[in-house]
């Protein structure tokens, strides 16, 4: 049995699991798992990750979930180059430091972004209204203040010279709003210089590829969602934002 990943590409994590094994020439099955579907809800992918979330790792019979305890494993068991999680202490204390403060930051504003801009308006009916969305981006602008200033500072990357974890995470997590339609590189030059970095760094091609999904997102419509999970998609929702 080889390695399998249990990935939906609309989902951040995911797309960085899975630019990662493919710019590391990592094999591995890739497993679709439609989240609009419910599929992540059937009994046979509750074998693999019983918490029902995507991304899920199966390797054998050892299954694995929560993203950068995936993308960990595999740095170490394909022994991917050192500069992905390196083994200078320091550096890699950068790159804990950074993946341990995105989920309640980047991660949760982009994804606020995200669900207000996109899904909500499409399940609910509702556009969002200028002053929401106005809330929104002031809460993301915060954490891209905190991100240029505290991590990216003035290095090429989070870490130093070289690409990391840490800036392939943050940068699909960025592609989020982005995709909802909020451009916020366009005023951001050095924002916009590191994307470009690191989408050199993992290869243009395929950083295109795995955002292809999530940047055609605004053709959406609620007819896409398994209609048994409409309403609680949305009832999710309304409790999110």
């Amino acid at each position: 049995m080889g390695l399998e990943l249990y990935l939906d590409l609309l989902s951040q994590p995911c797309r960085a699991l899975y630019i990662f094994a493919r710019s590391n020439n990592i094999p591995f099955e890739f497993k679709r798992v439609q989240l609009m579907k419910g599929q992540h809800k059937t009994e046979e992918f509750r074998k693999v990750n019983i918490l029902m979330k995507v991304p899920a790792l199966k390797d054998g019979s050892f299954t694995l979930a929560e993203s950068i305890a995936i993308l960990l494993y595999l740095t170490q068991k394909f022994k991917t180059p050192d500069h992905w999680y390196p083994s200078d202490l320091q550096k890699r204390a950068r790159v804990d430091e950074y993946l341990s403060w995105q989920h309640a930051n980047i991660r949760a504003k982009g994804s606020k972004m995200f669900l207000s801009k996109v899904l909500l308006p499409v399940l609910t009916g509702q556009p969002l209204s200028a002053e929401k969305l106005e809330f929104l981006i002031e809460d993301l602008n915060v954490v891209l203040k905190q991100f240029e200033e505290k991590f990216l500072q003035d290095k090429p990357f989070i870490a130093g010279s070289e690409i990391s974890l840490a800036d392939l995470v943050a940068l699909v997590e960025l592609m989020q709003p982005v995709g909802a339609g909020y451009n916020l590189f366009e005023e951001r030059p050095k924002l916009a210089e590191w994307r470009r970095r690191v989408e050199e760094a993992v290869g243009k091609e395929l950083f295109q590829e795995a955002h292809e999904g999530i940047m055609n997102i605004k053709n959406l419509t609620a007819d896409q969602f398994a209609p048994e999970l409409l309403e609680s998609f949305k009832q999710q929702l309304l409790k999110q934002v």
